[in-house]
């Protein structure tokens, strides 16, 4: 049974301690996990949360949850800018990792976290849990039918509003210790689906753009925000396909939303991340009489939506997609091939972000590799 450790418990430390706690009744041909050792920034909030999370114990130290020997995986979920000293540690403790994404708020951190991966031998996996949507799934089985023929242009887009209001207040997230905001907090997630569905990305030219120059400060007065909250950018994928990313973080009305469009010879498909159980499918094959966009709507057919329900459109949500990566996981540490995004995988999305970020402070093209 393996053990199972936990660092933070914001909001993504709560959708990793649902996914440990669900997966074995869930997925029954994974081995059921024993959640052992919390860790928080005090002992009182760990115990607490421990108790409601259902671990056998919390510390105050992340440093206890990564030395106990019950421990054999850990969940690291705080933010970015910690991510590395605790990620090495963890790996050079010969524990597996999963860590939420990014990986590294620079490059340099990135590599140093893939370095100690390889030298560890250990399974260390990002948490990029929208690649496990059926969905997403079946789109890129029907892209490897070539069901719209050959691809031709991608258009990609992640856009919310939790920063949108100019009155909200500064928090960590504006800090350039953070990254350089909706680039590399928004857009590793659709990396991670052009990555599943297309490869590599070969070439960037990128714009951000900061909607708000200061932030109020809760102890009075404001403070200049030092992230960029908008990111537009031209790509040219190793594949030869031509793409656009667009990510907002402050898009009023947008909640959630990934929305693909993948225009090919013979048809095309849409999805919007807001409405995750469906997609649009238009085929050139179809009588012009009939021809039109159809909506696929996720069933039991489309793996492994049947896990969790036996009708088709009753619908996934984001905690489930979580729950399918903790599958990959252990099927991973099973020591089976499994749909995850590993450190040197993540790597690869840390250097299109990274050359994305230079293309903006230089202003021309340039060559992810």
């Amino acid at each position: 049974m393996v053990g199972v450790g936990l660092i933070g418990t914001g909001f993504m430390g709560k959708c990793h301690a649902i996914a440990w706690n669900a997966v074995g009744a869930v997925f029954p041909d994974v081995a059921k996990p024993r959640l052992v050792h919390l860790g928080e920034i005090n002992d009182e909030l760990a115990k607490r949360k421990a108790g409601e999370f259902g671990f056998a114990k919390g510390s105050g130290d992340w440093r206890a949850v990564v030395n106990d020997p019950e421990v054999d995986i850990v969940s690291l979920t705080t933010p970015n800018q910690f991510h590395p000293e605790m990620a090495i540690a963890i790996l050079q403790a010969g524990k597996h990792l999963w860590c939420e994404k990014p990986m590294a708020p620079s490059f340099a951190e990135a590599q140093a976290m893939a370095a100690a991966a390889k030298k560890s031998g250990k399974v260390a996996a990002l948490g990029y849990n929208y690649i496990q949507n059926p969905a997403i799934r079946h789109i890129g089985a029907l892209l490897d039918e070539k069901i719209i023929g050959d691809v031709n242009l991608l258009r990609i887009e992640m856009d919310e509003d939790f920063m949108a209001d100019p009155e909200a207040l500064f928090f960590w997230k504006h800090e350039a210790a953070s990254g350089y905001g909706a680039l590399d907090d928004f857009a590793v997630h659709p990396l991670s689906l052009v990555s599943v569905l297309f490869g590599r990305v070969a070439r960037v030219m990128c714009d951000m753009t900061k909607p708000y120059a200061d932030r109020l400060v809760a102890s009075g007065g404001r403070r200049a925000v030092e992230t960029y909250d908008i990111a537009s950018v031209l790509m040219h994928l190793e594949n030869g396909v031509a793409g656009t990313l667009l990510v907002n973080r402050s898009a009023w009305g947008r909640k959630g939303r990934i929305a693909i469009q993948i225009f090919g010879s013979k048809g095309s498909i849409l999805y919007d991340q807001e409405r995750m159980n469906e997609f649009q499918l238009y085929l050139t094959s179809d009588r012009p009489t009939e021809q039109g966009y159809r909506t696929i709507l996720v069933a039991p057919h489309h793996k492994p939506y049947d896990a969790f329900l036996p009708a088709p459109g009753h619908g996934l949500g984001f905690n489930d997609l979580k729950m399918i990566e903790c599958r990959e996981l252990l099927t991973r540490l099973a020591g089976k091939p499994a749909r995850i995004i590993d450190f040197d995988d993540g790597l690869e999305i840390e250097r299109t972000v990274h050359a994305m970020a230079r293309s903006f402070e230089e202003k021309r093209w340039v060559d992810v590799r």
